[in-house]
């Protein structure tokens, strides 16, 4: 797959501002981009800490994938994203190796970044994003 780090780890909140209090307040961490993704019916926000970036996860809508995923399990880790070179050719390999695909194609996401998910049926539980420019 070509993978070179992770880009980010999702953290599913209910609130951006509150939850910007514990990362800027408590880590010492700086909020550096605040965007929605309207397709996606959520806001982000990104914090960075060395290589790897925090990104919240704020629904905009009730039928959003993350108020769904809320509502299921609470707060907290929603996804960890990977770098790739070549986003659709990393989904092409994983679906050949027989991972359950959630986008056979990439898509435009935050920052952006093209994304594409592995179903957390076939990745141990855990969603996994696939990114890059």
């Amino acid at each position: 797959m070509n993978l070179s780090h992770i880009e980010h780890i999702g953290i599913a909140v209910n609130s951006i501002e509150e939850a910007k209090t514990y990362f800027e307040g408590v880590l010492g961490l700086e909020c550096y981009a605040v965007e929605e993704v309207a397709d996606q019916k959520v806001k982000t926000a990104f914090f960075k800490i060395g290589e790897t970036k925090i990104e919240l996860l704020e629904a905009t809508s009730d039928e959003s994938p993350v108020a769904k995923f809320i509502a299921k399990k609470g707060q907290g880790i929603h996804h960890i994203a990977f770098a790739a070179k070549d986003v659709n050719s990393s989904l092409k390999e994983a679906g050949e190796k027989g991972v359950q695909l959630i986008d056979k194609q990439a898509r435009k996401g935050a920052e952006g970044l093209n994304i594409g998910f592995l179903h957390p049926k076939s990745t141990f539980g855990v969603l996994t994003e696939i990114c890059g420019k």
